[in-house]
């Protein structure tokens, strides 16, 4: 618990008492179950799991407010400053935002793509079958397998790019995720970097 505790610096004290409230009570439940202190506290996982975990979970607006807002007012000199500066720090942090916002949506862009070439291709696939009768009907018995040739070949392309289209999906919010917990443990400290 003393490790969790010092882990966790940087976070507000309350939130922190909660989270070492929980897991504590959770050492205590398992160790009524039977097993001992060293197993239970085994039992709920790595410390660095544990800390990114918590991190996680806490929401970003909550932690600004909580750590990187000043405690105490703002001194005559550094609200001055903070005006003078204002026509350099206010143009660079919209900047930096909208590159960020920018890039963030390129990526989301392309998944999107991944799943429009899984659609067309599936498409692709469906009408290949009606075209493969009509060829078949006219007698080109050639002009048939080429379109259900080509059709299943379609197929199999969907199939790819959709399990492709599928995985990056999962891989854009899984980095997003760790993009924010890493904003995150920045604001809280390095004490507790997960």
């Amino acid at each position: 618990m003393s490790i969790l505790r010092r882990r966790l610096f940087g976070l507000p004290p309350m939130e922190i008492e909660e989270r070492l409230a929980f897991y504590n009570e959770m050492i205590d439940d398992r160790m009524e179950d039977g097993m001992s202190e060293e197993e239970a506290v085994e039992a709920i996982g790595p410390i660095d799991d544990i800390v990114s975990q918590i991190i996680s979970e806490i929401p970003l607006s909550r932690i600004v407010k909580d750590t990187a807002m000043p405690k105490r007012g703002l001194r005559g000199w550094e609200i001055a400053l903070l005006i003078l500066c204002a026509p350099i720090w206010i143009p660079l942090l919209i900047a930096s935002f909208v590159v960020l916002l920018s890039l963030y949506l390129v990526v989301w862009v392309l998944v999107g793509v991944l799943f429009i070439v899984t659609v067309s291709l599936g498409v692709s696939a469906i009408a290949a079958i009606p075209a493969a009768f009509m060829w078949l009907k006219s007698g080109n018995f050639a002009g048939s397998l080429f379109f259900i040739g080509s059709g299943l070949i379609c197929a199999g392309l969907a199939i790819l790019f959709f399990k492709l289209a599928v995985l990056a999906a999962k891989g854009v919010i899984k980095g997003t995720d760790k993009f924010l917990t890493s904003i995150k443990s920045s604001l809280i400290g390095k004490e507790c970097a997960a």
